[in-house]
């Protein structure tokens, strides 16, 4: 069992025997600068023990979590008697995972943990989850406030973008009632254009989201030295944007085509 603290290090030439191991994350030993087999001095610093040393067994690369990634700490790890033997406070955590053989019953688990461990209260993985992801909710809502927004003015758009183009080609329409063209055909000729419109509009907002987001990911992975992506574009949100605008086009065309069909057409021609 590992579990991580703050680190006060000091290389130190030449490991003795028996000397205890830690495992150093690899920011940290990016910029000590650590390597496997060197031998550092450790102490907490909320005690006054003196320095003990430790051998770097290995340099691991912190998983990417979005909770921890505001603080940005630089972490090590250690065996848990061996932080335990440096804190000065024994037998006290914070809090630790436990990891439930397969198809064992979390509730009945949970249950008693806080019955043999009085003060303990436990959590399953989801419910955790719950509970330290308000911030990430309300996120996720000016989020989809946003989108619902930017789908709005997409729509109010692209019925623009059809009104004018419908009314600038009234007297072409007139001309083809008046030869025999049926409402019908104009019509959707009309909703065809939008369609092809409306499609063109979604792979070009496609390719840009793409785009962006690989730009933002790439900044803030510089930033922060972290894995973690930062923007999404899934196949699942580029599909509901393609679908999106199929209809969006659908029925913004129907609306402009409607204005012009309903029109007799001696009249379509005039201002």
């Amino acid at each position: 069992m590992i579990a991580t603290m703050w680190m006060a290090a000091l290389l130190q030439a030449g490991a003795p025997a028996q000397v205890p191991e830690m495992l150093v994350e690899r920011r940290l030993a990016e910029r000590v600068p650590l390597a496997v087999g060197d031998t550092v001095r450790v102490r907490a610093l909320a005690g006054t023990a003196a320095p003990r040393p430790f051998v770097v067994a290995g340099v691991y690369e912190r998983a990417a979590d979005p909770n921890r990634i505001a603080r940005n700490d630089l972490e090590v790890r250690f065996h848990l008697p061996d932080l335990q033997a440096m804190l000065p406070t024994r037998d006290r955590v914070d809090r630790f995972a436990v990891v439930l053989a397969p198809g064992a019953d979390a509730d009945s688990a949970a249950r008693w943990i806080e019955g043999v461990a009085y003060g303990t209260r436990a959590y399953g993985s989801a419910a955790l989850a719950r509970e330290t992801s308000a911030t990430f909710a309300v996120v996720s809502r000016f989020h989809d406030a946003i989108g619902i927004v930017t789908i709005l003015a997409s729509a109010i758009f692209l019925l623009c973008v059809m009104v004018i183009r419908v009314d600038e080609r009234k007297r072409d329409m007139g001309m083809l009632r008046l030869i025999g063209v049926s409402r019908g055909t104009v019509f959707k000729a009309i909703v065809v254009e939008a369609i092809g419109i409306a499609v063109v509009g979604s792979l070009v907002g496609g390719g840009l989201g793409i785009a962006v987001a690989r730009i933002v990911n790439a900044y803030y992975a510089r930033v922060y030295d972290t894995t973690l992506r930062f923007a999404l574009v899934t196949p699942r949100i580029v599909l509901l944007a393609a679908l999106l605008g199929l209809a969006l086009g659908a029925v913004a065309g129907a609306l402009a085509a409607w204005r012009v069909v309903r029109v007799p057409p001696q009249t379509l021609g005039e201002r």
